[in-house]
């Protein structure tokens, strides 16, 4: 069941108003919605159509409009237990809130986004939808890599539902990435990427699939030809892939008329006109949030150089270095992963507090502790249930605890806790054993996903800013891993202490195996 299957008044109105969205005509598509808003007494009926007039209102560029549309969608959500409602919303409201420059409300979104949408595993469009536009928030604030992530999602997703591949192509993603490559001097690597872009709109249209494409999507590849033309890479100009033809479509999209006005740069930079390149840019009104605010200074560099003009190329250069060096990945990416540590800060200590009377919560961690770990395996088996148990220690904690002192020591203790907390799987049991040791608990599981969990944990720790928290003492995890099986005759306490012990054995010989390497 999908999530239009719950709305039962207007149906057919809320689905014509996201047909219009998906071929770039939110200006019709929002006056069907206030239409909608207006006459329906459904609240699951109001609730979408509010979430889908936010997203009108961000295509449309309306932002003087956001905070009331943020507000009015929020309260019509906020007791409709639907996980695709609250990420499709808050992936909206990161998009709004980036274009309004409040940075630390868009991660905020960003990570309930990503959240509620990871708890929805209906493989329906809208929610498909709601990937696509956390991808597009996510590509907005530059944090390419979340973002290529949350759209190969929305491309599964969307493919179980019977959405083409094409229709989630996203190119613009890519451009992004490509020309933040440029903008902090990589133009080779900005290349690159866009002739992976070319690429890909060479296989669509040898395969008939071009029609597919959303008007958005083949703007981004013209602008990504014209880029490519003013970087002095050669570039078919006839035909579907011609760059101008390209760039007409869009609708009334305004990333869109941005994309065509840059564009049109980049075609006169290519075709000798250096000149008509910096006078175009002179009279430019395009939103710093398309493709970045150094994106204007960038082009102004490469017409300059091609104008001989080596001094202002030089100057404008400079100063599209120092735009871009604010948005830089790196920085966000520790703050965003700050923000999901602080929720999940919260969340366990809500958590502790439900058990504090039992003395089942480990005080530092806020996560269940071996009291609580042991009776929960203990239900598990008693059902006659298949679990599988993994022990993870750490590695380099000693060293934390010798040049930093314990204090550090129980800091890092407690981002382990939320890291791999973080990656686990709905359902999944993760607690400290003591010390530098915590369980995880597999429900159901055998161990070819526990491998994978292990893997993901593994690399969780690896790719956290340990050298910001503990300089110089970086710090992994080893996992062992074991299956219980309830079915056996043994009693609990012998399958439990038989089940650690393999478990024990199986991460020493990992260690054994890394200190070997």
């Amino acid at each position: 069941m999908g999530w239009l299957d719950q709305v039962e008044d207007q149906v057919d109105a809320l689905r014509r108003a996201r047909a219009l969205q998906e071929v770039s005509r939110s200006a019709e598509a929002c006056v069907l919605l206030d239409r909608v808003i207006r006459t329906t007494d459904d609240p699951y009926a109001r609730a979408d159509a509010l979430v889908q007039r936010l997203s009108a209102l961000i295509n449309l560029g309306r932002t003087a409009e956001f905070t009331r549309a943020i507000e009015d969608a929020s309260a019509a959500v906020r007791d409709l237990a639907e996980p695709y409602l609250h990420g499709h919303l808050n992936a909206l409201a990161a998009l709004a809130a980036h274009h309004q420059g409040a940075l630390d409300r868009c991660v905020m979104h960003l990570v309930r986004a990503a959240r509620a949408l990871g708890a929805d595993d209906t493989p329906d469009r809208d929610t498909a939808w709601g990937w696509h536009d956390l991808a597009m928030a996510y590509s907005y604030l530059s944090f390419h890599g979340h973002a290529l992530g949350a759209i190969e999602r929305a491309r599964e997703v969307g493919l179980s539902a019977g959405i083409p591949e094409e229709t989630f192509a996203a190119p613009g993603i890519r451009l992004r990435n490509a020309v933040a490559l440029d903008h902090n001097g990589d133009s080779d690597g900005c290349l690159r990427v866009l002739r992976d872009v070319a690429g890909d709109l060479a296989r669509f249209l040898r395969g008939g699939r071009a029609g597919n494409l959303r008007p958005s999507s083949l703007a981004a590849y013209g602008y990504a030809a014209a880029r490519r033309a003013a970087l002095g890479d050669r570039v078919e100009s006839a035909g579907d892939a011609d760059p101008n033809r390209l760039l007409a479509h869009g609708g009334d999209s305004a990333r869109a008329r941005d994309l065509r006005q840059l564009g049109q740069v980049c075609l006169a930079v290519a075709a000798g006109r250096p000149i008509e390149a910096v006078t175009r840019l002179d009279a430019l009104r395009v939103s710093d949030e398309t493709l970045g605010a150094a994106e204007a200074p960038r082009l102004r560099s490469v017409a300059l150089a091609r104008a001989g003009d080596h001094a202002g190329a030089h100057r404008a250069d400079r100063h599209a270095f120092r735009l871009a060096a604010r948005r830089s990945d790196r920085l966000r990416d520790v703050y965003i992963d700050g923000i999901a540590a602080r929720i999940d800060h919260e969340e366990m200590r809500r958590e502790a507090a439900r058990y504090e009377g039992e003395a089942l919560t480990d005080p530092l961690t806020g996560l269940p502790n071996r009291r609580r770990l042991e009776r929960y395996l203990g239900a598990v088996v008693s059902r006659g249930e298949r679990v599988v148990i993994g022990v993870c220690d750490l590695d380099g904690f000693k060293a934390v605890n010798t040049r930093h002192g314990h204090h550090s020591g129980d800091l890092v203790l407690q981002r382990i806790a939320g890291v791999i907390n973080r990656v686990m799987r709905r359902g999944d049991f993760v607690s400290r054993y003591g010390g530098d040791e915590f369980v995880v608990v597999l429900p159901d599981t055998g161990m070819a996903e526990a491998v994978e969990v292990a893997r993901r944990i593994e690399a969780a720790v690896r790719t956290e800013d340990w050298e910001s928290l503990v300089p110089g003492t970086p710090v992994g995890v080893t996992i062992g891993f074991a299956e219980v099986d309830g079915s056996t005759t043994v009693s609990v306490r012998e399958a439990l202490g038989t089940a650690f012990e393999l478990a024990d054995r199986a991460m020493l010989r990992a260690k054994d195996r890394l200190r070997a390497s």
